[in-house]
């Protein structure tokens, strides 16, 4: 689908626009990464000084930052362990994304002590079964800007629940990667463009100027 044409100053005003930063992690993308193939794609795409850029000028014009975290309890309290192929695999490993340990935290390139965060421990989008939408709604928030990963699960899934919650919803294309990378591609190209205006961080940031 071909870009239409956006009015960013509007559909982003920072009066109504929150910026959702999705599983932007140590162990998703970061020292303690167990995704070396996603890591790669991030690193040669820029994503996370992308991702930095965009929560800096949010900052600095008084657009709130949250950050969509995911972890997983000891216990497995709270997570859907044996419904989904993923899932499964990922916790073969015990220790995969464990609440309380540094796998979990927020990169520290894009976090900031007043950034807000949503952390859910099932699925795989940050809407569902969370109080994000509620946390939103509170902050008068109709726009969401979504970054981070990744474009083979996360990202479809932040766009269509906000969509469907009423919602507008940005995706900055330099601060999302997928794997491989052609489908991130092809996903952007043939999913996020029925879903989303699309945008750059640069972009974003001389609109919050």
């Amino acid at each position: 689908m071909e870009p239409v044409a956006i009015d960013l100053a509007e559909l982003a005003d920072p009066r109504h626009t929150a910026l959702l930063v999705m599983e932007l992690q140590r162990g998703v993308a970061g020292d303690l990464a167990k995704f070396p193939d996603l890591v790669k794609a991030c690193d040669e795409r820029g994503v996370v000084a992308n991702a930095a850029r965009a929560v800096a000028a949010a900052r600095a014009a008084g657009v709130r930052v949250v950050h969509c975290t995911a972890a997983f309890r000891a216990d497995r309290a709270g997570s859907h362990t044996d419904n989904c192929p993923f899932i499964k695999g990922l916790l073969k490993d015990p220790g995969h994304m464990l609440e309380g340990t540094g796998a979990v935290e927020v990169l520290p390139e894009v976090y900031d002590p007043s950034d807000l965060e949503s952390r859910r421990y099932h699925g795989f989008s940050p809407f569902t079964a969370t109080s994000l939408d509620q946390t939103l709604r509170s902050l008068g928030v109709r726009t969401v800007v979504a970054v981070g990963l990744s474009l083979n699960l996360g990202i479809p899934g932040l766009c269509l629940e906000a969509v469907n919650l009423g919602y507008r919803v940005v995706v900055l294309t330099d601060a999302v990667a997928g794997i491989p990378a052609d489908y991130g591609d092809a996903v952007m190209a043939n999913t996020i463009s029925l879903l989303a205006a699309r945008t750059t961080s640069v972009e974003l940031a001389r609109a919050w100027e």
